[in-house]
């Protein structure tokens, strides 16, 4: 196959304030097969697009599986209150929150499921458009200098595209932090810690419940935040990338 002479690329990607941030030398292949086929451009621009609108999906599913969620706790903890208004606070009102607090605490589980499972899907659309970017490349590799997204598959390509070129340092645990699937989690943790508590109460148990309920809220997220790293490391495992970054 001929191949164009190999370009060695300076792509910069500049910070908030304008100042140079990053500087990534990437090399890029001309495909003299791949430019002269003209089907080619309006395949890979039509997958683009496709991959676009997949992660547009998998955003609103993971935002909108977040807001029922919230919405559903905010509920529930008003239905709580106006039921403490209407009834004494004793066996049959804790029982009642028992069960309530239970069933915030499975669908919090449920919904952190899904927005990490909608994360995963994110990704792999992205590694798919930075395949299609490297392609791009391959076509015309003088435009590498006005893209400031990843143009490699493999997952340090994939973090470029998120914006967090250190992913290992205390960049990307602070952007991990804040995440969705974050808040999900601790939101559940607390719901759960919340729901043991009562349970303390209810049975009497000769424990502080906000120690007791302390802990557990401590160690569901911990447990989900386990699961969820395992999940996600599994996926990139699975990423199976073309274009490596060299």
């Amino acid at each position: 196959m001929a191949r164009l002479p190999t370009e060695r690329m300076l792509v910069n990607a500049l910070d908030v304030d304008g100042s140079l941030a990053t500087e990534t030398t990437a090399t890029v292949e001309g495909d003299t097969t791949l430019a002269a086929d003209p089907h080619a451009l309006t395949v890979l621009s039509t997958e683009h697009w496709s991959l676009l609108s997949a992660r547009s999906l998998a955003y609103n599913e993971a935002f909108t599986r977040a807001n029922m969620y919230l919405t559903f706790i905010s509920l529930s903890f008003v239905a709580l209150a106006l039921l403490a208004q209407a009834m004494t606070v004793g066996q049959d009102f804790l029982a009642l929150a028992a069960v309530v607090l239970a069933v915030d605490f499975l669908i919090g589980v449920f919904t952190s499921i899904r927005v990490v499972g909608a994360a995963m899907e994110d990704s792999r659309a992205v590694q798919g458009m930075n395949r299609i970017r490297h392609g791009y490349l391959m076509i015309t590799p003088r435009v590498a200098p006005f893209l400031i997204t990843g143009v490699h598959d493999d997952l340090p390509g994939i973090v470029r595209t998120y914006s967090m070129a250190d992913y290992s340092t205390v960049g990307g645990v602070t952007y991990a932090l804040s995440t969705s699937g974050t808040l999900v989690g601790v939101i559940t943790g607390v719901v759960g810690g919340a729901a043991v508590a009562v349970v303390v109460m209810l049975t009497d148990a000769p424990v502080s419940p906000l120690l007791i309920g302390t802990i557990a809220a401590i160690a569901v997220f911990g447990v989900g935040s386990w699961l969820a790293t395992r999940a996600i490391a599994r996926h990139a495992d699975r990423l199976s990338p073309r274009f490596p970054t060299p």
